[in-house]
């Protein structure tokens, strides 16, 4: 028997009845699975944080998830190739990593989740209720065995007790975090107080031909940084690259599969009917409706009338979105109003003025200003669109085939130059990369780089994807961190030295000067050859005439009073002199409406930074591992 099977006695008032399913949860706690052709097992382990199993039916379900989420925004070009192209397997599978290591924590912790807590969440979901309570076990298991692959109660009830832990968990760390009105107050003022200021640079490049650096310069300057040189632990591998790009080239697409593929695919090229409206809204939530009515009624008066409809929609509406472009809604399909809305602008005549319609939000008064008829793009329009998709398909298709034999066949280093030359491939060298830095002729490659650096000697890696395609490679050559020698860095620490040394002549030179400017701020840059750079009032993290965004000069600038004058300002870009020349205070009314929204900004932002510090210290006592075989196989 089930959790929900035992709370059952204790809630008689439910209603047990069935209704149909909501959509809109199916689309948010149930997606349907889209076949990946995956032979792995649903009960494989994917990885194992603690204690902690990642089975295969989990990551599947969170991959085909995020697969749909990026079909319903980008169309349906979008397929498992491409996802696999961006690293979305790999930002999925560090998400769960970092789920189960919450659930984890939280276990340590001795935190607990009852079967009365994991009911009051199930009763509370829309798609279970009918007119607000509680629907019945018979559509709850119902919509659970609809599923692809089905969930059985036990199975969705388990996900759900692990949902809540970790917002147990998460609450149970930071509910003590708080933010008191003065911080409130303080960041207000920060982020809505604003000067009005003239600037003046004292700029370092201006005067580098007048510094000299001297070799016993470089050497003392070295000396002195000589940490900031270090060279970081480096790695360099062997690799077999099978290449997407001339895979692609190589492609073969025949004309009826190109045919075929926009038969199947039609709605893609096809641009539904579409109408242009404008409109004026009168609310009716918590009014008199039929007030609201006569007002609006008379307000259509008008319109009928000949007044300009979009004046009145400026001046009357109660659409925020809409009213300053005079009710103007842009291009809209179907299915992206309500229906009463809906209906009504479909069937205007262009030019027409509905009568009054009544929805959810209130009373409307339409006007179509244009209508655009179904398009749909022409095979011939998009047949090389189609052809290079296909293309592009078959080629990773069949990277991720050659990849995966030369893996398999090729057991140890030795064995990769023989295996990949028999399909064709040469073994490349990478030269010796940092952790943080691109791979020569592979380039930014993340996946590669922190692999490189946990493989051992002998051990073969892959295939892991980078931007090119696929590779499988071994580290050859390894390279503790070190100093480099200073001849190596003599021009690079040439440069640092001679930077330094023109900021700090700007710097004097501003220094010697700052008196001057404090008495005749304009008197004093024209007697330097200086000009002042006006700016009009502008808030903080705005950039400073020729200095650029600093936190140095906003905190100098916002500390001054009308007419004041700032102490010489260093900065990247030189040494800033800066007068204020008006102030506009943060409005105290404003406060009062923007007070609760900040609190919560502010609180959200506190709990999750604490969060997150303290999570990256509790996976360091958890062990991790990871089956990429079973990864490889759920994605196909």
């Amino acid at each position: 028997m089930t959790m929900l099977d035992g709370m059952r006695r204790h809630k008689n008032w439910l209603k047990w009845s069935l209704f149909l399913v909501v959509v809109a949860f199916i689309a948010l706690y149930f997606p349907d699975f889209i076949g990946t052709g995956s032979s792995a097992s649903l009960n494989a382990e994917v990885a194992r944080v603690g204690d902690e199993r990642i089975s295969a039916a989990t990551f599947r379900r969170v991959y085909q998830r995020q697969m749909q989420a990026y079909s319903q925004a980008y169309g349906g070009s979008v397929n498992q190739q491409m996802l696999k192209q961006l690293g979305v397997d790999q930002q999925i599978l560090r998400q769960l990593i970092d789920e189960r290591a919450a659930v984890a924590e939280a276990k340590r912790l001795g935190l607990t989740i009852s079967d009365a807590e994991v009911a009051h969440r199930i009763f509370a979901i829309p798609a279970f209720q009918q007119n607000g309570v509680f629907a019945g076990e018979q559509l709850y298991a119902q919509i659970l065995a609809s599923q692809n692959p089905p969930l059985t109660k036990a199975e969705f009830e388990d996900n759900l007790r692990q949902s809540l832990l970790v917002d147990k968990l998460r609450a149970a760390l930071t509910d003590w975090v708080a933010v008191t009105n003065s911080e409130i107050e303080a960041e207000f003022t920060r982020r809505n107080e604003k000067v009005k200021a003239e600037i003046v640079v004292f700029n370092a490049d201006g005067v580098r031909d007048q510094v000299l650096v001297t070799d016993a310069d470089v050497a003392a300057f070295f000396e002195l940084h000589k940490e900031d040189y270090r060279i970081g632990e480096r790695r360099k591998i062997k690799y077999a690259l099978v290449d997407v790009e001339q895979l692609r080239a190589r492609a073969v697409v025949l004309p009826g599969e190109v045919e075929k593929y926009y038969r199947d695919n039609e709605p893609q090229y096809t641009t539904p009917e579409q109408v242009r409206a404008s409109h004026i809204l009168l609310k009716t939530e918590g009014k008199d409706e039929a007030a609201v009515k006569a007002r609006a009624e008379a307000l259509l008066t008008q319109v009928k009338g000949g007044a300009d409809f979009a004046a009145l929609a400026r001046k009357e509406s109660e659409d925020d979105q809409s009213k300053a472009q005079g009710g103007d809604l842009d291009y809209f399909g179907r299915g992206r109003m309500v229906k009463e809305f809906e209906e009504v602008a479909f069937s205007l005549p262009v030019g027409q003025v509905s009568d009054l319609v009544k929805s959810s939000f209130g009373f409307h008064i339409i006007r179509v200003t244009d209508k655009k008829p179904e398009a749909r793009r022409s095979l011939d329009q998009v047949r090389q669109q189609i052809t290079d998709q296909l293309a592009f398909e078959r080629a990773q298709t069949q990277a991720s085939a050659l990849a995966d034999q030369i893996a398999k066949d090729a057991r140890t280093p030795a064995d990769l130059d023989r295996v990949a030359s028999s399909r064709g491939l040469t073994v490349a060298e990478s030269g010796y990369f940092t952790r943080d830095e691109p791979i020569a002729a592979l380039g930014p490659a993340p996946d590669v780089t922190s692999r490189a650096f946990e493989l051992k000697d002998g051990e073969l890696a892959g295939p892991v994807r980078v931007s090119r395609g696929l590779v499988i490679f071994s580290t050859s050559g390894k390279e503790a961190s070190k100093l480099p020698a200073p001849g190596d860095v003599k021009e690079r620490v040439r440069e640092d030295a001679l930077r330094g040394k023109a900021r700090e002549m700007s710097q004097k030179r501003a220094e010697g000067l700052a008196a001057e400017f404090k008495t005749d701020f304009a008197g004093a840059a024209k007697r330097a050859g200086l000009e002042p750079k006006a700016t009009e009032l502008v808030a903080r993290g705005t950039a400073w005439p020729d200095a650029g965004i600093s936190a140095g000069v906003d905190e100098a600038i916002f500390a001054l009073p009308v007419g004041g004058v700032s102490a010489p300002i260093t900065t990247d870009a030189g040494t800033v002199l800066a007068r204020v020349v008006a102030r506009e205070d943060a409005k105290a009314d404003a406060l009062a409406t923007a007070r609760d929204t900040l609190r919560q900004e502010l609180l959200a932002d506190r709990k999750s930074k604490f969060y997150t510090a303290y999570m990256n210290k509790a996976r360091e006592r958890l062990k991790v591992t990871v089956n990429p075989d079973v990864v490889k196989a759920v994605v196909g």
